[in-house]
């Protein structure tokens, strides 16, 4: 694998997530005037400087076609048209591939998608074209920071300050990069075994904590989680109202335990004529959650629900998030089902928001305390031996069967390699076979490898999450698998749409229901991991 462990480079001190977060923030979101802003160079369409005299008429002509296509390029980008711009700019460059700017473009369009290893790829092909084109190494070690590589992203952002050594964007961006390798080193130096590390789980006693008189939020009486309570609570976090810190240890710690008793592969069972509800990724989008539950009605043993990965980070009311659907499982675990996705780890919470939202909402401790949680939750599930429910994908190796992924162990950070790690990383390609992750890590796979799978293990449908989804799903692979998004307008700029599968037993044919984003209070996405971003602007 490419992708270097996150696991062991990210256990760094409280500040660096700040200095990291908004390093990443700052990187995708640059101020203006500087080397960060000029992205896309549109130069005029009269005479490009691709041109020289030399050149025939037919090579004039992809010159200047090329340049045509880049600007229709730049203004999908602009409208965050990501994917569409990522097509313009393949277009461009099979006109012209020797302009260093589409490659570039084109590699900060790959990582607007979260598709960092594509842009690494991207960014590199433009520095062998032009090694002196600064913008090269800058997209190349932003996604190197995205990805957590930061040493490699710190090589980057030095390149780009000899070439551009009076620019005051990328003197800030390389002192900060600079600032971050030097805690990861001393990090690396004093860092515990994770073998040796005691439970922080086992440390709390929830209920010797006093809740003060003046508290008048939600309450639990006694150790049940109750549906009034639930209600109440949800009512203040959509107030913005804080939980007690009493009863938030309760409902985490309370779930830990039942998480911790199921398999790795949970099987779940629809009786005839019930339904069953799969939800994708929800990002701290808690206004959009509290919509699908509008829509589709609250969990309850006889409206179970499954969230399948990546409930926190970008969005600024994970904490909400998370907090609701553990209470639900707390109140009925039939009701609700939850399986791990590639965010519910350390290292991405580090970067993308979910760390400092907890530790601005409630303490470091519970940031622990919910990383050990994170290592709990299930990997993959199984609706009535016939639907694959999993967050990311499949593997890089034909021939594994359910029973291997019932036995991984999965108490731990996700490795960088193997069965837990494509699960949550990998994503389905059009074509057949195999090929290289576009995120860096885990694999892509085509309909090929998805049939046999499910042939292997005599199902009919693979559902994944992952990946968002202009109608909030796709179906690929002759139909055999669904990508499910429940996150509409991604982070308040993609404009997507949400979407959650009912299936109906026996035939458990997928109903899929889409639906638009809420309103919301004025929270900018990413806003616990931008504490720094002002320094930047």
């Amino acid at each position: 694998m490419a992708f270097q462990s996150m696991k062991s480079q990210l256990q760094v001190l409280p500040e660096l997530e700040l200095k990291v977060s908004s390093l990443l923030l700052s990187l995708q979101n640059p101020p203006a005037r500087s080397l960060a802003t000029s992205v896309f160079l549109i130069e005029p369409l009269e005479r490009p400087s691709d041109i020289d005299s030399s050149m025939g008429e037919t090579a004039v002509l992809n010159v200047e076609r090329a340049e045509e296509i880049k600007l229709l390029a730049n203004e999908a980008f602009k409208a965050n048209k990501f994917s569409q711009a990522i097509e313009l700019y393949s277009q461009a460059i099979e006109h012209n591939g020797l302009n260093a700017v589409y490659w570039a473009n084109r590699a900060f369009a790959h990582t607007k998608l979260e598709e960092y290893g594509s842009a690494v790829q991207d960014a590199t092909k433009a520095i062998e074209i032009d090694p002196k084109y600064s913008k090269g190494y800058y997209r190349r070690g932003a996604a190197y920071l995205a990805m957590g590589k930061f040493k490699e992203a710190l090589k980057d952002f030095q390149q780009v300050k000899r070439i551009s050594p009076n620019d005051p964007d990328a003197t800030k961006k390389l002192k900060e990069c600079e600032k971050a390798v030097q805690k990861l080193r001393f990090e690396e130096a004093i860092a515990v075994h994770e073998s040796k590390k005691c439970s922080i789980a086992d440390t709390i006693d929830f209920r010797s904590i006093d809740v003060e008189p003046q508290y008048n939020g939600a309450r639990i009486e006694g150790e049940i989680v109750a549906l009034d309570f639930l209600k109440k609570m949800m009512d203040d976090f959509k107030n913005q109202k804080c939980l007690h810190k009493r009863y938030a240890y309760q409902i985490v710690l309370q779930t830990r335990e039942m998480l911790r008793a199921m398999p790795s592969l949970v099987d779940v069972t629809v009786s005839d004529g019930n339904h069953f509800t799969v939800c994708g990724d929800i990002h701290g989008q808690y206004f959009d959650l509290l919509n699908i539950f509008e829509i589709n009605g609250l969990p309850s043993q006889e409206n179970p629900y499954l969230f399948n990965g990546d409930f926190v980070d970008r969005g600024s009311f994970s904490l909400e998030v998370i907090l609701t659907l553990f209470a639900f499982k707390c109140m009925c675990p039939s009701a609700i089902y939850l399986a791990r996705g590639n965010h519910e780890s350390k290292s991405m919470n580090k970067i993308y928001g979910f760390e400092g939202e907890v530790k601005s909402k409630l303490s470091e401790t519970f940031v622990e305390l919910f990383a050990e949680v994170f290592c709990c939750l299930p990997l993959a599930h199984v609706i009535n031996n016939k639907v694959f429910v999993v967050h990311g994908g499949l593997f890089s190796v034909d021939g594994v069967k359910l029973s291997q992924i019932r036995e991984i162990d999965r108490f731990c950070e996700p490795p960088e390699e193997g069965l837990m790690c494509e699960l949550l990383w990998s994503d389905p390609q059009p074509q057949l076979g195999r090929g290289p992750s576009k995120r860096g890590v885990g694999l892509s796979f085509g309909a090929d490898v998805t049939k046999r799978f499910l042939q292997e293990n005599n199902l009919d449908l693979i559902v994944r999450s992952h990946e968002v989804k202009d109608e909030g799903y796709e179906i690929e692979h002759d139909g055999k698998l669904i990508t499910v998004f429940s996150a509409p307008n991604y982070c308040d700029q993609m404009g997507n749409k949400g979407a959650f599968i009912r299936f109906k037993a026996p035939e458990l044919k997928p109903d899929i229901v889409s639906f638009s984003a809420v309103p919301h209070p004025d929270v900018k996405p990413m806003a616990y991991a931008n504490n720094f971003l002002r320094m930047f602007s």
